[in-house]
């Protein structure tokens, strides 16, 4: 997921949930990895749209099957999410897409989750890709006041302007949240939109 996101994501269209009431809306909302705890499009900035959410269990957003050290049994905190919800945004101008995914864990795994997480960014610190060079640095390792990670993702080919990506984890009880956009410009920018989705889970 989380390379797909760097190279390309999927577009969709926002469409009510047919079938579903206010109440059982606001009670799905209130769950910890329902669609309340996700950014809306208006929280990333004027011009961009949103996809709806979709519920189930998606890849988990650091597999990473094109680096060579990369081996998906070492990290088995995937294997013990509970639910997940996720939502895909596209700007008007047809650049690059955002995605935001939470995810709850059984006890005592969202914890571990960070660790394979941090073990996923030391083993794939940079690897060749599809004739590209994808890296990645973390730029704060104490994030949001220790509770996050926040990762700044690049894709490097000869005789083409380098892409930048930034990816903002945060975990909250059980719960992580992992946003992926493209870079806005600023730490400033990036920051705020990690503030939203921090006020997101409540």
């Amino acid at each position: 997921m989380v390379l797909s996101a760097l190279v390309v994501m999927a577009a969709g269209c926002h469409r009510p949930e047919p079938g579903v009431g206010p109440d059982e809306r606001r009670a799905a909302d209130a769950e910890p990895s329902g669609p309340g705890t996700l950014l809306r499009a208006a929280d990333l900035g004027s011009g961009w749209h949103e996809d709806e959410a979709r519920s189930g269990l998606p890849p988990w957003p650091w597999e990473q099957v094109d680096c060579p050290d990369y081996r998906s049994t070492d990290y088995p905190a995937k294997s013990h999410r509970r639910a997940a919800v996720e939502r895909y945004y596209q700007p008007s101008d047809g650049s690059s897409s955002a995605h935001h995914v939470v995810e709850t864990y059984e006890p005592g795994w969202a914890e571990r989750n960070v660790d394979d997480v941090r073990r996923v960014l030391l083993r794939c610190a940079s690897y060749p890709v599809h004739g590209s060079q994808l890296s990645f640095a973390v730029v704060d390792a104490h994030y949001l006041g220790g509770e996050g990670l926040l990762i700044r993702g690049r894709i490097e080919r000869a005789g083409i302007p380098h892409s930048v990506r930034y990816f903002v984890m945060l975990k909250r009880g059980e719960t992580v949240s992992t946003v992926s956009l493209p870079d806005p410009g600023s730490r400033a920018a990036v920051d705020s939109i990690a503030a939203k989705a921090v006020a997101r889970l409540g």
